[in-house]
C-alpha cells in the first residue's frame, strides 16, 4: 500500500515520520538522486520569494537538475502564510483574528501631499504602509499598528483558505486525512514545512536576504544570464552572483492599491490597507469602515465586527457570495470545480451558465434582499468566498451601504446621502498593483495593472527564456498547483527540453487573453490577470506534455475517469502521465474523497434509537 502524507504526524516545526520510507517511489527520489549526478554540467536558477510557489519552483528545478538558490527576505519560509506580531521588511504574513497596531503616526499630517495615493506611495518608502491618523488613546486602540514588511501583505492569525485542502494540494503530495478540508494559515504552515522537508528544498533556502536588484549580465545576449543583488537584512552586507536563469515567485499581493477619495486626506482616524491588518482586538468598540467586496474585505468586516460597535461594509458594485460548504455538504469548490461541468459550461451561452451558479447562491440567501445582487453575472467577478457575512448581515453588526461620495474630519458621507456618519476607522481592502521593485520595467513592462508577460509568466520581448515569473495571475480557485505547474514548465523550458512560440505568437496570446477578459470581467484591476482553474492548468499541462489523455483514459481506466469527469477537478491528474510523473497519482486521484470525509469524522455518530411504542 502507498504511503501518503497522512503517515507523517506534524508536531510543530518538525516533522516526525511513522513510517521508515514516507512515500516510497521512484518520483519522489528523483530529485535527491539528480543532486549527485557527476560529470553533468548544471544551470544555476535563483529563485525569489519562499513561499508556497517559491518552495515549489526550488522542488520542481531540482527535479529538472538544476542547481537552486531561494532568495527570501523574511526569517521564515511560507510567504503570505506565516503570520507574524511584527513583520520583518517587506514580507507577507497572515491576519491574526484581531487588527493591531503598535505606533503613532503623525506624518499624514506633516506631509502635505496632493493626493492620498502620494500619501500611501510615501507610507510605502517608510515602511509604514498600516497607520493611524491621531494620536495614540488610553487603551491604545488609535495611533497602535502592526510595523509591515515593504512591499508584502499580511494575513490575519484568524485567516482559514478559501479552497479546500485536496484542490489545493500539490500534484505529488497530498495533506493528511485528518488535516481540515478548510485549512487554517497555521495548518498551510505545517504542510508547507513538511513539503520543503520531504522534498529537501529547505537546504537551498537563504533567509534574511533581500534580492535588490535583477539585471541581465555583460554577456546576456549570448548567454541569457542574470546578475542578482542581493543584501543580507541581519549585517547589511551585499553580495552580487551570477544566474543562468531566474523565478520570480513574489506574487501579485505585494503592493497596496488605495482609491483617491475626496475628502480622505482630511479625516482624522485610522486609515489602513488590508496588507497591514493582522488583529481585530484594536477595533473594540470603535465604528469601523470597510471598503471593498473582495475575500479581503469581506474577512475583515467579519473578523471586526466580533469586537466594533458596529461595521460598515461599503461597495460599490455587490458581490455574489460563495460559501465554503457546498451541496451535501462537500466543499464548494469540490462541487462547482469538475471537469464534467467544464464540459458542459462550453457548450451552452454564458449567460445559462451563470444562471445556474447564480440559482444555487441563492438557494442560501437571496442576495437581492441582501443588498449584495450586482447589476453584472456571476462569472464576471472573481469569486467571493465566506460563510459568516448572511448572519452578521442579519444581525446587524454589519452594514452593507452604497459607494463612498467623500470623507469629513470625523465621518463618510456614502452615496444618494447628504448626512455624514460618524466612523473612527477605515479598512481599504482594494487590492494590490503588480508590482516588481528589483526587475527594471522594460523587462516586466506592467500598465494599468496588466501585465505584457506570456501565459502570465514569460516576458515576450527577452531574447533568452530564462527569467519567468510565477503567481501574477488571478486563478479562480486554488493558486498551489497553478504555480506548481507554472514552475515545472519553467524548469523544462530553461533545460532547453521546451521551446516558446515566436515573439509575434506570444504577443498575439497576450491581446487575446486581455480582449477576452474584457468581454467577460467588470472593468476592474483586480479582472486584469484572472484565469480558470481547469482551462489554465490545461494549457500549462499541454505545454509541459502531462496532460491526461481523458479519451484513452475511459477506455483502458474507466474508474479513473469517471472519478475525473464526475468528481472535482484535482491536480493529482498532472502526475499521470509526461515528465516527473508520479507512481502514487491515480491512487491519489482515488482517495480523495476519503481523505476529504476522514476530516470530518471527529465524532462517531451511533445508531438510531429504535423506540419501542405501546
Amino acid at each position: 500500500m502507498l504511503k501518503f502524507f497522512s503517515t507523517i504526524r506534524l508536531t510543530g516545526q518538525k516533522r516526525i515520520c511513522t513510517s521508515k520510507e514516507p512515500f516510497k517511489s521512484e518520483h519522489h527520489s528523483r530529485a535527491s538522486f539528480a543532486s549527485i549526478i557527476v560529470g553533468m554540467s548544471r544551470k544555476r536558477i535563483a529563485v525569489v520569494g519562499a513561499g508556497p510557489c517559491g518552495l515549489a519552483a526550488a522542488k520542481c528545478c531540482l527535479e529538472e537538475n538544476l542547481q537552486v538558490v531561494v532568495y527570501d527576505r523574511t526569517d521564515d519560509i511560507g510567504g503570505l502564510w506565516c503570520y507574524r506580531d511584527q513583520d520583518q521588511d517587506g514580507v507577507p504574513s497572515v491576519m491574526k483574528s484581531t487588527v493591531s497596531a503598535q505606533k503613532k503616526n503623525i506624518w499624514l499630517k506633516e506631509q502635505k501631499f496632493c493626493c492620498f495615493n502620494k500619501i500611501f506611495e510615501y507610507a510605502v518608502s517608510r515602511r509604514t504602509l498600516g497607520w493611524w491618523c491621531n494620536e495614540a488613546t488610553e487603551n491604545g486602540a488609535s495611533g497602535h499598528r502592526d510595523q509591515d514588511q515593504d512591499g508584502v501583505p499580511s494575513v490575519m492569525k484568524s485567516t482559514v483558505i478559501n479552497t479546500s485542502k485536496e484542490m489545493s494540494a500539490f500534484s505529488d503530495f497530498p495533506p493528511p486525512a485528518h488535516f481540515p478540508n478548510f485549512m487554517h494559515n497555521s495548518m498551510m504552515m505545517r504542510y508547507f514545512r513538511a513539503y520543503a522537508e520531504h522534498f529537501k528544498v529547505t537546504p537551498h533556502v537563504q533567509l534574511d536576504t533581500e534580492v535588490v536588484q535583477v539585471t541581465p549580465s555583460s554577456d546576456y545576449e549570448r548567454s541569457g544570464r542574470w546578475i542578482v543583488v542581493t543584501r543580507q537584512l541581519k549585517t547589511g552586507s551585499t553580495s552580487k552572483e551570477e544566474f543562468d536563469g531566474v523565478l520570480l515567485a513574489t506574487g501579485h499581493h505585494t503592493t497596496p492599491q488605495v482609491p483617491q477619495i475626496p475628502g480622505l486626506e482630511t479625516f482624522k482616524g485610522h486609515v489602513v490597507h488590508t496588507h497591514s491588518l493582522k488583529k481585530a482586538a484594536a477595533y473594540e468598540d470603535k465604528v469601523v469602515l470597510v471598503v471593498g467586496i473582495g475575500n479581503s474585505a469581506v474577512d475583515a468586516a467579519v473578523e471586526i465586527s466580533t469586537v466594533a460597535k458596529q461595521v460598515y461594509l461599503t461597495t460599490r458594485r455587490g458581490a455574489w457570495l460563495f460559501h465554503r460548504v457546498g451541496p451535501d455538504g462537500r466543499p464548494y469548490d469540490q462541487y462547482f470545480t469538475t471537469r464534467g461541468l467544464d464540459v458542459l459550461g462550453k457548450m451552452v451561452p454564458f449567460r445559462v451558465r451563470c444562471w445556474f451558479v447564480e440559482r444555487e447562491l441563492n438557494k442560501r440567501f437571496d442576495h437581492k434582499a441582501y443588498g449584495l445582487k450586482p447589476k453584472h453575472r456571476v462569472q464576471s467577478q472573481h469569486p467571493t468566498v465566506n460563510d459568516a457575512l448572511p448572519n452578521k448581515l442579519l444581525s446587524g453588526t454589519v452594514i452593507l451601504r452604497e459607494d463612498i461620495k467623500s470623507f469629513t474630519e470625523n465621518g463618510v458621507i456614502f452615496q444618494n446621502d447628504e448626512k455624514p456618519v460618524d466612523i473612527d476607522a477605515v479598512v481599504f481592502a482594494t487590492g494590490y498593483k503588480l508590482h516588481f521593485p528589483y526587475v527594471s520595467e522594460d523587462i516586466i513592462q506592467v500598465k494599468d495593472n496588466k501585465v505584457q508577460l506570456y501565459k502570465y509568466m514569460f516576458p515576450p520581448h527577452l531574447p533568452h527564456p530564462s527569467l519567468a515569473a510565477i503567481n501574477c495571475c488571478q486563478v479562480v480557485g486554488a493558486v498551489f498547483p497553478v504555480a506548481e505547474a507554472q514552475s515545472r514548465w519553467y524548469a523544462l523550458v530553461v533545460n532547453g527540453k521546451r521551446k516558446l512560440p515566436s515573439k509575434e505568437a506570444m504577443l498575439k496570446d497576450i491581446a487575446d487573453k486581455e480582449a477576452s477578459l474584457r468581454r467577460r470581467y467588470v472593468d476592474s484591476s483586480r479582472h486584469t490577470v484572472q484565469v480558470d482553474y481547469i482551462s489554465y492548468l490545461d494549457e500549462l499541462a499541454a505545454e509541459i506534455g502531462c496532460k491526461p489523455n481523458f479519451v484513452k483514459m475511459l477506455f483502458t481506466d474507466p474508474k479513473l475517469f469517471w472519478t475525473l469527469f464526475v468528481g472535482p477537478s484535482i491536480p493529482y491528474q498532472y502526475r499521470l502521465r509526461g515528465p516527473q510523473q508520479w507512481p502514487g497519482a491515480r491512487e491519489a486521484i482515488l482517495t480523495s474523497h476519503k481523505r476529504t470525509m476522514e476530516a470530518l469524522k471527529t465524532r462517531k455518530c451511533s445508531s438510531t434509537v429504535k423506540i419501542d411504542d405501546k
